[in-house]
């Protein structure tokens, strides 16, 4: 192994986890990952992110499974970020 796996970058990928699994699955990033895994540098992810970011709202046509009980846990997890409350 040449040093550049998930355990180098440990800081980087641990707070993804302090949310529940659900709320994780809704990430339209998780399927970007899933697809590519390798990125030629910190600019090719960041670029493939930001596309991402902007088609995402395209494919959003159906409520959110469990949207509820994920509003909930974002909303305790970072109080005062949501709009609405």
């Amino acid at each position: 192994m040449d040093g550049t796996g998930w355990t180098d970058n440990w800081d980087c990928i641990n707070p993804m986890f302090k949310f529940s699994q659900t709320a994780r699955k809704v990430s339209g990033f998780r399927r970007l990952n899933r697809n590519r895994t390798v990125f030629p540098n910190a600019v090719g992810l960041t670029k493939a992110l930001y596309l991402a970011t902007w088609a995402l709202p395209k494919k959003w046509t159906l409520p959110v499974r469990n949207g509820g009980q994920i509003y909930a846990e974002l909303a305790i997890m970072d109080p005062g970020r949501l709009s609405g409350d």
